[in-house]
């Protein structure tokens, strides 16, 4: 079952963020956008989700993740990616999984779908990861909001729960009822999208070579700085 965190403390206003976008199991790319974050380490770290599939090693990305959040404060939210991964544990089917970047998933942890055993810290990071994560100022899920209700009504209603993870639907949307920015990942831009309320930090990185995509992106807050590294994969 999905759960949502409980909202930020009013203490809390007006912190400077890093938010990194879908890293895809880009290991090497990710441990050199960190070398470029280093001035930037007492923030928070915001992570969109993604960290898994498709890209070549999604175990050393998760590796990395968990030992920067030993040291980091860190927020890591839950990809559909990920939540494709816990419904296989769940269910025993991992067709849907397989069919959108698990095999290179497992293959990083030298096991079959869902018959290898994971490390016991990396189950409890996928299973640990959040819907969302609300600020005073800024609300970050991985896929956005659909554009027709308010944080507030999203946040509140259940059926709203999988839009975190999954939507779509606000992209391209000439209006928005939210009464926050959004900052989203998993659909892949060209370049980032800084709108006065969607922002948009999933440049691809895994698909090097596609329509301008290929880069790892971070976006530091409030100033609305992107820091990119190109894909090394």
């Amino acid at each position: 079952m999905l759960t949502v965190p409980a909202d930020r403390k009013e203490s809390d206003k007006r912190e400077n963020y890093v938010v990194i976008g879908d890293i895809h199991g880009c290991a090497q790319s990710f441990a050199a956008l960190l070398e470029k974050l280093k001035p930037y380490e007492d923030r928070k770290f915001v992570f969109i989700g993604d960290y898994i599939d498709r890209g070549p090693d999604s175990k050393g990305v998760v590796d990395r993740v968990l030992q920067f959040a030993h040291s980091h404060d860190c927020v890591l939210l839950r990809g559909n990616h990920e939540q494709m991964m816990l419904d296989s544990q769940y269910t025993g089917d991992a067709q849907l999984w397989m069919m959108n970047g698990g095999v290179t998933t497992m293959q990083s942890y030298d096991g079959a779908p869902i018959e290898v055993d994971l490390p016991p810290e990396h189950q409890r990071f996928y299973s640990n990861t959040n819907l969302y994560f609300d600020t005073p100022d800024y609300f970050f899920s991985h896929a956005g909001l659909p554009p027709d209700i308010t944080v507030e009504e999203a946040k509140g209603d259940p059926d709203y729960e999988n839009s975190f993870i999954w939507t779509r639907s606000h992209v391209g949307a000439s209006r928005l009822k939210w009464e926050k920015p959004v900052i989203f990942g998993h659909t892949p831009v060209p370049e980032p999208v800084l709108d006065e309320l969607m922002i948009n930090i999933d440049t691809g990185c895994v698909f090097k070579g596609r329509g301008g995509m290929g880069n790892l992106t971070a976006l530091l807050l409030p100033e609305r700085e992107v820091i990119q590294q190109p894909g090394l994969e």
